[in-house]
């Protein structure tokens, strides 16, 4: 019987050789082509759109690409295959100009032991409609997979590094003088950083190639990030930098060695778009963010929405809403202008420019947005699942468990649009849900204290622990 496939909050994923094997691999390769060829708009000749495929630099993923450009090209698609790993980022940005879809071999911020595949159509990750249209045609064909079917290999990594120069304010950034430490995380973006500023102000870490990233999950979370929290106060730099394994997530961290939530990522750019650059529109955050942007929206009579966790939701509200700003908590944030998907780099460039333009360090730009918009304290903890959980079953149960309040303090009201999210009196706030792309029950909260965040966090664990064994 043939291993179930689904795509979560962007893409598949699954262990190598366990579940993402070739075969599984090719089945899905020919459920995107039997897509492509049912749904690519063809020109006046008849000529289908190109497609492109990209891959990371985890354990075969070259191979897997080779393979679905291989069936690509037997379904008579003209694919172009990358010659060498590039960032999902990359992949989107193709998908907005060059080609009509992208495909990525990668597996994001997860474990060396797993790999993925990523679609990309107009420069964001593809819809849930359009993924589950790829589930329905699994297996609705033989896979079609020809001898000597071999596609055009080319690097096209240029067409994206010339549209982050030109939506990014390189002469101001040029003006910064202060070293950068990149963490590169053994993923595909490393040397990137490298390109836009002069290599005496890079200083990079695990930028060299290793599909078992050292040991460790290419994951631009707190506690991974010891190592460039040190490097930055040991070598006095302005700004550190860590990527995932795709360079589509990033973390930043102060000179301080402070490591900055996305919360305050967030604020500290949203607020400086608006002011210097008038942004307008509405603010989106999927639920697992904080308050700090509702509280801009409100200032600045903007709209504002959460939606679900994954950063494909944010982009399809991009591709048609006005949409001034999105974020999501694992280091996804995109703006009017931009592509309307995660790209660690341009993130990384804007807070660049931002210290640039106001002449200020890293924590006195945090200080500026806790002053204006308040102190934020956000955490998040992830508890080990024995299976996957059922979402809306879980969230119900915890529902109808929920108190009428935490920790002292009123809880106004409740959100079941992704896990449990409950919002007290003063804008603190937990939430509960179960990973979509892993076995994990995570909790975040926020308060503007760190004895309150842990507080919200120790209750989050104790209402949960009875659905856990």
């Amino acid at each position: 019987m043939a291993s179930e496939i689904k795509f979560g909050t962007d893409g598949w994923r699954g262990v190598i050789a366990w579940n993402f094997t070739f075969e599984n691999v090719r089945r899905v390769a020919q459920a995107l082509a039997d897509y492509i060829n049912e749904n690519a708009p063809s020109d006046e000749k008849g000529k289908m759109p190109k497609i492109f495929v990209g891959f990371d630099r985890r354990f075969m993923s070259d191979l897997f690409a080779a393979d679905i450009a291989s069936i690509f090209r037997s379904n008579k698609i003209d694919v172009t295959l990358s010659d060498r790993p590039v960032s999902t980022p990359v992949a989107a940005c193709l998908s907005l100009s060059k080609f009509w879809m992208s495909i990525m071999v990668t597996a994001s911020h997860n474990p060396a032991n797993y790999n993925g595949i990523k679609i990309k159509l107009a420069g964001g990750s593809a819809s849930a409609r359009v993924t589950k249209e790829v589930e329905e045609l699994l297996d609705q064909n033989s896979v079609l997979f020809l001898y000597g079917q071999k596609a055009e290999q080319k690097d096209c990594s240029d067409v994206y590094f010339k549209y982050v120069a030109s939506h990014v304010n390189l002469k101001k950034i040029k003006t910064f003088k202060g070293k950068v430490v990149m963490d590169y995380m053994h993923g595909a973006a490393a040397g990137y950083m490298e390109k836009f500023l002069s290599e005496k102000q890079v200083i990079a870490l695990r930028a060299e190639h290793d599909p078992t990233f050292g040991g460790a999950q290419p994951e631009p979370v707190e506690k991974n990030l010891s190592v460039l929290k040190k490097t930055v106060v040991e070598k006095k730099a302005a700004l550190g930098v860590a990527f995932d394994g795709d360079g589509d997530r990033v973390a930043l961290v102060d000179e301080k060695g402070t490591y900055l939530t996305p919360c305050v990522i967030a604020a500290v750019l949203c607020d400086y778009l608006i002011k210097n650059k008038k942004l307008k529109g509405k603010i989106v955050q999927t639920v697992s963010m904080g308050y700090l942007l509702k509280r801009i929206a409100r200032q600045y009579n903007m709209l504002f929405e959460e939606v679900g966790v994954g950063f494909k939701h944010v982009a399809e509200r991009m591709a048609l809403e006005d949409v001034a700003f999105g974020v999501e908590e694992s280091g996804g944030f995109a703006w009017k202008g931009n592509l309307p998907d995660r790209d660690g780099l341009t993130v990384a460039l804007a807070f660049l420019e931002v210290m640039a333009v106001t002449g200020q360090k890293a924590s006195e730009l945090c200080a500026a947005v806790a002053q204006e918009y308040g102190a934020s304290v956000y955490l998040r903890k992830d508890l080990p699942l024995s299976k996957p959980a059922d979402k809306a079953a879980l969230t119900e149960k915890l529902r109808k468990k929920l108190p009428k309040k935490i920790n002292g303090r009123k809880v106004a009201e409740f959100s079941t649009l992704d896990g449990l999210k409950i919002i007290l009196e003063n804008d603190e706030w937990l939430l509960l849900r179960p990973s979509g792309t892993e076995p994990l029950l995570r909790i975040y909260a926020e308060s503007a204290t760190k004895k309150d965040t842990l507080a919200l966090i120790e209750f989050g664990e104790k209402l949960t622990a009875p659905y856990l064994k």
